[in-house]
């Protein structure tokens, strides 16, 4: 693990504004108690993070590839009523990705139809980073092709002229390189200066370490890392400072599909409000950040859906 963030987030941008990357396609969930019927709803870990930023005060603009049928029309008038702006989007002459979810007491698996859809074609817009305030990357766009080359560009620009954001949320399909995939995933983490990742995650990148070391090293480095371990909790790692840990929010688990997704909106829209994207946090800071996210996250699972309701706070 090499390599070390830039200093600090460029002057003049709106601290508000983020540039969120990636995949916006449908997933399929069980309708109820029924698990034989499959409700189709948008989704993709970007597409939620992008929805949770509008939905908590950001200013969001999505870069995504939004296929030419049904599922692509809907995705994109979600994407809109939420608020965020799509106009460094693109709208290819394909098909919307489908991700196959089967939620269960241990978390969600997935079975994706990834192939020849318009979800992976992003365009390309390294161009427009430095008017960002920050850069969100992540999830099946940075690993899977001709998608992943966009998405490392642009991480590399975030990298060089302010702040980039990553949660690897690694998923395993036999239709993905397990290997490339994970040194993808890496290489993100270590041009970050946040990052957030599931314990899980991070013992699939780094599983020689514990994921707790994994976040020092990181952390070590100059970036703000955040654990997150569903029912347990996230913790927060800053340089030089002690960890800092809160719990989850008691509620009744209704859904957990885009509750990552959520907390890391959370964590994105109170670090843009609070603190104009400085990540060098205070304890009491750590704590503030957790607990709002850990909220954001829990109005998630407490109804159906994926898209969080703001907690009090920013």
């Amino acid at each position: 693990m090499t390599g070390s963030p830039p200093s600090g987030p460029g002057s003049g941008r709106d601290p508000r504004s983020v540039l969120v990357l990636g995949e916006a396609l449908v997933d399929l969930v069980p309708a109820g108690e029924d698990a034989a019927v499959r409700v189709a709803q948008p989704g993709g870990a970007p597409a939620n993070v992008a929805v949770g930023l509008a939905r908590l005060g950001g200013r969001p603009s999505f870069v995504g590839g939004l296929g030419d049928d049904a599922f692509g029309s809907r995705i994109g008038a979600w994407l809109t009523g939420a608020g965020v702006d799509l106009s460094l989007s693109a709208r290819p002459p394909l098909p919307t990705a489908l991700a196959v979810a089967d939620p269960g007491d241990h978390g969600n698996t997935y079975r994706f139809h990834l192939g020849d859809t318009a979800t992976f074609a992003l365009p390309d817009r390294t161009a427009e980073v430095p008017r960002f305030g920050a850069v969100y990357v992540g999830g099946l766009a940075a690993v899977v092709e001709p998608a992943a080359a966009v998405v490392a560009a642009t991480a590399q620009a975030a990298a060089r002229s302010g702040v980039l954001a990553v949660d690897p949320n690694v998923r395993e399909d036999r239709t993905l390189d397990p290997v490339r995939s994970l040194e993808r995933l890496r290489e993100l983490c270590v041009l970050a200066r946040v990052v957030k990742a599931s314990d899980e995650d991070l013992v699939r990148l780094w599983p020689d370490a514990e994921p707790e070391a994994s976040c020092r090293r990181l952390a070590g480095q100059g970036r703000l890392v955040v654990l997150t371990r569903g029912a347990r909790g996230a913790t927060a790692y800053v340089r030089d400072a002690p960890a800092v840990s809160v719990p989850a929010l008691a509620v009744r688990v209704v859904n957990t599909i885009g509750a990552g997704d959520a907390f890391m909106a959370g964590m994105l829209a109170w670090l843009g409000a609070e603190t104009g994207w400085r990540t060098e946090l205070s304890g009491a800071e750590a704590r503030a950040m957790l607990e709002y996210a850990a909220a954001t996250a829990a109005s998630v699972c407490a109804r159906a859906g994926t898209e969080p309701t703001a907690p009090l706070g920013v």
